[in-house]
């Protein structure tokens, strides 16, 4: 397995060091690099790499603009941001975008591998520091909508089994698939079926919003 990687930041110094960490890594290839957001569109289109570790603030066509386009061509790359900028609302409004990580620039090597091959899984990646930001952030803008998605559920009368909440609460801890069929001695099939069950009875679509429910409804506490 590869893990193709395209990097867009205007700064080719910058690039030339995400670059030399990644190579560290034998199942990463960088297969391009963009220098402006009109290029990082150019290079996704002719390059299709799985992964884009896309800076915000560049020339011609800035990070946000730069995944609202390719998420309304349906294109499948998947995009991380990488920015200085911490501010819970401007991590919402990328994800809202359709970006699935967000990292800050001074994050250590490590981190960024393990932010990659978590979104190359499927799964999405904030920087740990503004998750509890963000948390609070779409927790004030949606409760309208998950009290209505509450009594939905109570008028249907499901529940969630002993075994669900056990799930909800390892991935409100950051557990990843793999790491809760460990936990709890299952398949990982299992799991994504445990969270296909709890997804439809709360009425969600992701892992994120099904963490936001948790928290409100105190399945999962945060320290």
């Amino acid at each position: 397995m590869t893990i193709k990687l395209l990097i867009a930041d205007d700064h080719a110094l910058l690039r030339q060091g995400i670059k030399n960490v990644l190579s560290l890594e034998p199942d990463f290839l960088v297969i391009g690099e963009a220098a402006d957001g009109d290029e990082a569109i150019k290079q996704v289109e002719c390059l299709k790499p799985d992964i884009l570790l896309l800076d915000v603030n560049m020339p011609r066509m800035n990070g946000l603009e730069v995944t609202r386009r390719l998420k309304a061509e349906n294109k499948v790359v998947k995009v991380i941001i990488l920015t200085i900028h911490d501010d819970e609302n401007y991590v919402l409004e990328v994800i809202k975008a359709g970006a699935v990580g967000y990292l800050l620039k001074d994050i250590e090597p490590g981190m960024l591998v393990k932010a990659i091959r978590t979104v190359y899984e499927g799964q999405s990646f904030i920087y740990p520091t503004l998750a509890r930001q963000l948390f609070g952030e779409i927790s004030r803008q949606e409760d309208r909508r998950h009290e209505t998605a509450a009594m939905l559920q109570r008028r249907k009368g499901e529940r969630l089994t002993y075994r669900e909440v056990e799930v909800l609460q390892l991935i409100g801890h950051g557990m990843s698939n793999q790491e809760i069929a460990q936990k709890l001695f299952l398949s990982e099939k299992t799991v994504k079926n445990h969270l296909t069950n709890i997804f439809r009875k709360v009425n969600v679509v992701d892992r994120t919003q099904a963490v936001l429910y948790a928290i409100r409804q105190k399945i999962v506490v945060l320290d």
